[in-house]
């Protein structure tokens, strides 16, 4: 793989129900409707991510980290373009092992270094929690999208991050930045959005985005396992999530 021609995003917030797995989901879809080739890695013990696509999968990533399963056999084809590594209930006790190895943080950057196929992005949809997994995404990636929910404690959250986010850069030499900030459920009717959406930005500045919109078809899609661009190609949330793929491509400086 080209470091150059590769982005490796993580998408993490450290409170739950912020709409993570719907942007990992929906941002990876939008990505490869650009003619870009994606790797979706879940790292969250829940599967989220591979529920909502629908992926039937003989291998998950505890294969790749415990049992040294060859990537090739663990990789499953999503959509046409869209690569995943799914995850479950055995990431628990992949954690406990890895925490008994040397040099625990690079687990999985180690687990990933001998992957052969090339993609433009490699994302991660994490789990909603400080864990030693989360750890080492953090120790592997380039840059962190971060979605958050228009609710106060959200917030809270985003503080926890950004001091992880800073200890993992001094104690292993990282640059790891937040490229994105994701507003999600917004709803311009409430004022809690308008007020939870400004203080983001007086935080973030230019590293916020245009807002993921409250939206039924986004809640409905998951069940359907569908992204929202196969649910309903009208929905304003494609909308929503075309503005936030360009900024993707944009800030990464791919053409």
């Amino acid at each position: 793989m080209n470091d150059t021609q590769q982005m490796k995003l993580a998408i993490i917030n450290y409170k739950g129900g912020t709409g993570k797995t719907a942007t990992a989901v929906n941002l990876a879809h939008g990505l490869v409707k650009r003619k870009k080739k994606v790797l979706l890695i879940d790292v969250d013990p829940q599967g989220s991510s591979g529920h909502h696509l629908g992926v039937n999968y003989r291998y998950t990533l505890y294969d790749i980290l415990i049992n040294k399963k060859e990537i090739t056999e663990v990789v499953e084809e999503a959509r046409p373009g869209l690569d995943m590594i799914c995850a479950n209930e055995h990431l628990f006790p992949a954690e406990l092992m890895m925490a008994k190895q040397d040099n625990r943080e690079f687990v999985l950057s180690e687990a990933l270094e001998n992957m052969t196929k090339s993609y433009d992005y490699i994302l991660f949809d994490c789990a909603p929690s400080m864990n030693l997994m989360s750890q080492n995404v953090l120790v592997y990636v380039d840059s962190v999208m971060l979605p958050v929910s228009m609710e106060y404690l959200s917030l809270i959250g985003v503080k926890q991050l950004l001091k992880n986010i800073k200890i993992v850069n001094r104690l292993f030499s990282k640059n790891v930045m937040i490229s994105h900030v994701v507003p999600t459920f917004f709803d311009r009717r409430n004022k809690k959005s308008t007020d939870v959406l400004n203080s983001l930005k007086r935080v973030f500045h230019h590293f916020v985005t245009a807002p993921i919109r409250y939206s039924v078809d986004l809640s409905e899609a998951p069940g359907n396992k569908q992204t929202i661009y196969e649910y309903n190609p009208k929905s304003k949330s494609v909308e929503d999530y075309e503005f936030l793929v360009s900024e993707v491509i944009k800030n990464d400086g791919k053409k």
